[in-house]
């Protein structure tokens, strides 16, 4: 039996001899691998160290940056406008009434006027998106008491009228009201807003974020005012009413709150301007001007 087959008898020696080499191979082919932590597993209670370290400085980054870009644009913000509504404060007014071109109460200033009018007017418009017309009406050209808000802005001064608050008073003996004068033609440019908002009930109350309640407020008849804006930033208020000196609210509806520019006769009455003008004349400018 021997003689006819070979011996089946392993070398121990050649076997750890051979595996040694296969051993020694492998780590040649297989590059080093050194011992991380940094495989961060979900459901653990603390991330590795390194990436919780890295972690932390792109957390107080972001932060920075956060607030470094809400100041900057806090900063790049225009600043409010000076406009005030008393709401809720109602105060006791005198003087006496006019309708025309849109309601006013003429308050005669208090001393010497000192070069100043005599008289200050106020415009008059009624609670909510209405005109003080209906309620004002029986009124014009008499000297009345009233209550009502005040609303104001700049040198320009509103009030809101109380409902039911309109009482006549005794005629004064001499009532001399002044006249309306011609400052001559000019074109000016500007945007068309509504007096109530734009005064002092909402801020800032002009241009196309203002735009749908700005047409709700003039259709229902808060006077429509022309606002020029010179070099300075510094507003010039004009009434605007037509060629014939009436009010024009449903005419310029489709051109509140975009830039226009108007040719027409300025015209001043105590503290008031108008601008008088046909609003089928008004040129609506492509470029913004604001």
């Amino acid at each position: 039996m021997h003689g006819v087959f070979p011996s089946t008898r392993k070398d121990s020696s050649r076997t750890t001899g051979y595996l040694k080499v296969i051993s020694d191979n492998s780590e040649s082919r297989v590059p080093n691998q050194k011992k991380s932590e940094d495989f961060y597993i979900g459901y653990l209670p603390h991330a590795p160290r390194s990436i919780a370290v890295h972690l932390r400085k792109f957390i107080f980054v972001a932060l920075a940056c956060g607030a470094l870009a809400a100041l900057l644009f806090v900063i790049k913000q225009k600043s409010f406008a000076f406009s005030v509504f008393e709401f809720l404060q109602p105060r006791s007014f005198e003087g006496m009434i006019s309708l025309a071109p849109y309601p006013t109460l003429s308050v005669l200033r208090p001393g010497k006027s000192g070069g100043l009018p005599t008289f200050s007017r106020y415009l008059l418009v009624a609670e909510g998106k209405h005109g003080a017309l209906p309620e004002v009406s029986p009124f014009n050209g008499k000297r009345v008491k009233l209550q009502g808000t005040l609303i104001y802005r700049d040198d320009q001064t509103m009030i809101e009228l109380a409902p039911n608050t309109i009482a006549l008073l005794a005629e004064a003996a001499t009532i001399v009201t002044s006249q309306p004068q011609s400052l001559g033609t000019f074109t000016l440019a500007g945007e068309i807003v509504d007096s109530k908002c734009f005064l002092g009930v909402m801020n800032p109350g002009e241009m196309k974020t203002h735009q749908a309640c700005a047409v709700r407020c003039i259709a229902g008849g808060s006077p429509p005012i022309l606002v020029v804006r010179n070099q300075r930033a510094e507003i010039t208020y004009l009434l605007l009413v037509s060629s014939a000196g009436r009010a024009v609210n449903e005419d310029v509806l489709t051109m509140v709150a975009r830039p226009v520019e108007i040719t027409g006769e300025v015209w001043q009455h105590d503290n008031l301007l108008s601008l008088r003008a046909d609003p089928k004349t008004y040129r609506v400018l492509e470029s913004s001007i604001f």
